[in-house]
């Protein structure tokens, strides 16, 4: 009998290229620290009575802190419906002006270059430094928005919108859509540098108008960039507490208080355990508004 030989060559093992995993450590490392291990710590300090007047009886309560704030927190409910308000208008209109300033901008005109870098000023300007100056421009004395109306023959005396509760959340809402115009612009204005010219030519040609080229050409193009603008805008603004803060103070009688704001009060008396809960909540709630997006990702991949 014959025996075959066997082949008894080691196997080459596969080198790993650490490469990519060294170029990505970086960032990973600042996500960790400034991401991951707040948002565990807020997790983990929403299930403790923490309070850092009293470092020494923090202890650990499971859900209490929920429970208070769903039931027993006659503010929380009322500022999750200013939420709703302060989201939906302020995100709406700056939609819909950034949407028409970028058809405009997309268009061919003398300095128009120069326009699409001053349009960009109020996005450019901080938070705390527009509450300020929209403050002045509200006050009922010396603001020029009182001033132009009764110059305009609208008013007979000033108004101090600010200290009225039926109009400071909408004159606080003028203030964030102001602000915001520019983001929508500038992402749809670069959306629309990729549309197909080819498809708008042939609509041309097969007597589209141009709101039928908008409409079946235009917006489907770009609707992908419109989803994910909308989504990182809504976000923001359910976080942001910086206009609100230096225009009102979430007052005339919490008439402009947000649960973004409702938070930032609770930690800012150093209960930051039910402050943690609160945040928690909030971000529960922001993750419905993300669904949609994630649902079209993965459906897309």
């Amino acid at each position: 009998m014959s025996m075959k030989a066997t082949n008894t060559k080691p196997r080459k093992r596969h080198k790993v290229d650490i490469n990519p995993y060294l170029l990505l450590a970086p960032a990973l490392i600042i996500m960790i620290c400034i991401v991951f291990i707040p948002v565990a710590k807020a997790l983990i300090s929403s299930f403790q009575s923490y309070d850092l007047r009293y470092p020494n009886r923090t202890a650990w309560i499971g859900l209490k802190n929920y429970v208070d704030i769903l039931t027993a927190n006659k503010n929380f409910w009322p500022s999750f419906g200013r939420t709703l308000i302060w989201v939906f208008f302020g995100v709406g209109f700056q939609f819909f002006f950034g949407f028409l300033l970028a058809l405009l901008l997309n268009q061919k005109f003398k300095f128009r270059g120069e326009f699409r870098s001053l349009q960009m000023i109020p996005w450019l300007t901080s938070g705390v430094l527009i509450g300020l100056i929209w403050r002045w421009m509200y006050n009922g004395e010396l603001g020029v928005i009182n001033d132009l109306l009764i110059k305009l023959g609208v008013l007979d005396k000033g108004i101090d919108f600010l200290s009225n509760v039926s109009l400071a959340m909408p004159m606080t809402i003028i203030t964030l859509v102001w602000q915001g115009i520019p983001f929508f612009a500038l992402m749809i204005l670069a959306a629309l540098q990729g549309v197909s010219g080819e498809m708008l030519e042939a609509a041309d040609i097969d007597g589209a108008t141009k709101l039928q080229k908008l409409f079946r050409v235009t917006i489907p193009s770009i609707k992908n960039t419109l989803f994910v603008t909308l989504l990182l805008r809504i976000i923001w603004v359910c976080n942001s507490v910086d206009i609100i803060l230096n225009l009102t103070g979430g007052g005339p009688a919490k008439a402009t208080t947000t649960i973004a704001v409702l938070t930032y009060q609770e930690g800012k008396v150093l209960n930051l355990g039910y402050a943690s809960a609160m945040a928690i909540i909030m971000t529960v709630l922001m993750l419905f508004a993300a669904i949609p997006y994630l649902r079209s990702t993965f459906k897309q991949s």
